[in-house]
C-alpha cells in the first residue's frame, strides 16, 4: 500500500472526521511508531508504521462506515439535481464510492448508515438474513390492542404477499398516538403502508436502529460520526 497522510489514515481508522482528527495531531496525541507526530500532513505506511491514538493502536480499513441522523427534507440518495442528499451533508467526508444502506423518505428522519462496503450492505438489507429495524412514530388515531395484533400478524399492504409478522408497541393511545414498530423487510413505504392498512395513517416516522446499530441521540439531525470499532465489530458479527 503506498504512504498517506496521517489525518486522512485517522479519519479512515475510526477517530474522528478529517478536521477533527487534524486538531488530535495537533494536541500531540498520535505517536507514529513510539513517536509523537503533531504534524497532519506526516505521510505514514497503514501495513508498516504502528499508529497509536490514546493509547490503542489503530489499523486501517478499506471501507468506511458513517453513522447519520438524517433530518426531514434531505433524499436517501447518493446524487439528486434537485433536493439536498445525505450524501451531501457528509460533505468533504464523502467519498466517491459511498451510499446510504437502505432508503428512508424524504420526510422519515434518524439512523442511516452511510458505507462504501457493498457486501455489509446486502447482508444487512436481505430479508433472509432477519436483520431487526425498529421505528418511533407517531399515528392519526388511537392505536389499538387488535391494531398491534394485524401488525404482528403481517398486514396486506397491497403486494403480493402480507408483510411478515412485525412486533409493534403502543407507547402512548389517543388521538395521537406514539408506538415503537420493529420489521426486518424494507418494502417501498412499508410502514407508512402498514399503518395505512390498519387506519392509522403515519404523522413522523423515526428510525431508531438497524441490527445492533443504534442511532446515538447526541447526534444532532444532520449530523454524523464514523462507527466505533466495537458498533463496527458487532454489526458484522451479526450479519452472518
Amino acid at each position: 500500500m503506498s504512504l498517506m497522510r496521517l489525518d486522512k489514515f485517522l479519519a479512515e481508522a475510526g477517530a474522528g472526521t478529517r478536521s477533527e482528527v487534524k486538531q488530535l495531531i495537533r494536541k500531540k496525541l498520535v505517536s507514529v511508531n513510539g513517536t509523537i507526530c503533531a504534524n497532519p500532513d506526516e505521510k505514514v505506511d497503514p501495513e508498516a508504521d504502528a499508529i497509536v491514538f490514546k493509547g490503542k493502536t489503530l489499523s486501517y480499513s478499506r471501507f468506511h462506515y458513517y453513522m447519520l441522523n438524517k433530518p426531514a427534507g434531505v433524499v436517501s440518495a447518493t446524487e439528486d439535481p434537485r433536493q439536498k442528499t445525505v450524501l451531501d451533508l457528509l460533505g468533504p467526508e464523502a467519498g466517491r464510492n459511498l451510499f446510504p444502506v437502505g432508503r428512508l423518505d424524504k420526510d422519515t428522519e434518524g439512523l442511516l448508515l452511510i458505507t462504501d462496503d457493498g457486501v455489509l450492505a446486502h447482508q444487512l438489507l436481505s430479508p433472509k438474513k432477519h436483520v431487526d429495524k425498529i421505528y418511533l412514530l407517531t399515528a392519526d388515531g388511537a392505536v389499538t390492542p387488535d391494531d398491534i395484533k394485524r401488525l404482528e400478524e403481517g398486514v396486506d399492504i397491497g403486494d403480493e404477499k402480507p408483510t411478515l409478522p412485525a412486533r409493534a408497541e403502543i407507547l402512548e393511545s389517543g388521538p395521537i398516538s406514539t408506538l415503537t414498530l420493529t420489521i426486518q423487510e424494507g418494502r417501498y413505504h412499508q410502514v407508512k403502508r402498514m399503518m395505512e392498512a390498519v387506519g392509522k395513517p403515519v404523522l413522523s416516522l423515526k428510525r431508531l436502529s438497524m441490527g445492533s446499530l443504534v442511532l446515538d441521540e447526541t447526534l444532532a439531525p444532520g449530523a454524523f460520526r464514523p462507527l466505533t470499532p466495537e458498533e463496527l465489530q458487532e454489526l458484522i458479527a451479526g450479519r452472518a
